[in-house]
């Protein structure tokens, strides 16, 4: 084994080969013809002594070997990447590339009021958005395809820190003809018996609502699996039952033959915040991104929360 011949090309070349599972695109992705990557990939697997891809007609696909070796070289190109980032972290904590996620209840509506903004007090953040479910998000952090993603709370991931950004409250989305229509403000006793939509699995949002009609005893709508808060918009306004909505949508949820009320205490709610890898080399960056979106809350609709607990961020 020769680890001094190794180099940061052939670990590039493995990482695109990981990321494509061929020969062929993980060339042009690296702007290299198919022969060289494949001659480069042979000579790592000559100097570490041990096979790392199973070549087959149809593709390649990294040995167990292979895939531990592009999860560290994955890691290592993130701290340089870091490397490069500290000079202009010092004036601009996030300069250069941030990746962040969202879950889809919470991407559509946070993030009009973050971007303008964000581009303008951050002048050289490369930023990049990815709109998934929880278990996607928390995925894509752990393989390092992210670098923090917003979240309902709880989050429990091994080797992922937490930090809490906000409250915010639910609210009633119901049919004008709906009785609870004429009301200035329901209770979850008001939900008692009546057809709840719901979104697909999948949704934390989903649990966060079955948890509520538990509660309240109303009956959960299981014909419906909607895969948007639009969608559900739209049977609540054509009669179809009603549905909760979290506060930050609810200045785009207004929709003809619909009628939004907020609860009165206690208020059903959700906790968002932002999680990260424990080993992220940039810690600056969370920060100045956590206080951020914290900065730039509607105090009207969502309750900033203290980033103490789990993290200090």
């Amino acid at each position: 084994m020769d680890l001094n011949a190794v180099t940061l090309t052939e670990l590039r070349y493995l990482l695109a080969l990981a990321e494509t599972g061929h020969f062929g695109r993980a060339a042009a992705r690296c702007f290299v013809t198919q022969p060289t990557l494949s001659v480069q990939l042979k000579k790592l697997e000559d100097n570490l002594g041990h096979q790392l891809v199973e070549r087959g007609p149809k593709g390649a696909q990294l040995t167990p070997l292979g895939e531990q070796v592009a999860e560290h070289a994955r890691a290592m190109f993130e701290h340089l990447q870091a490397i490069g980032d500290l000079a202009r972290g010092i004036r601009d904590p996030l300069g250069g590339e941030f990746r962040v996620g969202l879950i889809p209840t919470l991407g559509p509506y946070l993030l009009p009021r973050l971007l303008a903004p964000l581009r303008r007090r951050f002048a050289e953040l490369r930023l990049t958005v990815v709109e998934q479910l929880t278990a996607t998000l928390l995925e894509l952090l752990a393989h390092h395809d992210l670098d923090a993603a917003l979240l309902a709370l709880p989050v429990e991931a091994s080797g992922i820190q937490v930090a809490p950004l906000f409250r915010e409250p639910f609210w009633l989305l119901v049919s004008e003809k709906d009785p609870l229509a004429r009301t200035k403000a329901v209770s979850e006793g008001d939900l008692r018996g009546k057809p709840v939509l719901l979104l697909a699995e999948g949704h934390c949002m989903r649990e966060q609502a079955l948890s509520v009609c538990s509660e309240a005893g109303s009956n959960p709508l299981a014909d419906f699996r909607a895969s948007s808060l639009e969608t559900l918009r739209h049977l609540v306004s054509a009669g179809f039952g009603c549905t909760l909505v979290p506060a930050l949508s609810v200045p785009r949820m207004r929709e003809a033959g619909a009628c939004l009320r907020p609860f009165r205490e206690p208020v059903p709610t959700r906790d968002i915040g932002i999680a990260w890898r424990r080993t992220y080399p940039r810690p600056m960056a969370i920060q100045a991104f956590a206080d951020f979106v914290r900065e730039h809350l509607p105090r009207n609709l969502v309750e900033p929360l203290p980033s103490g607990g789990a993290a200090k961020v």
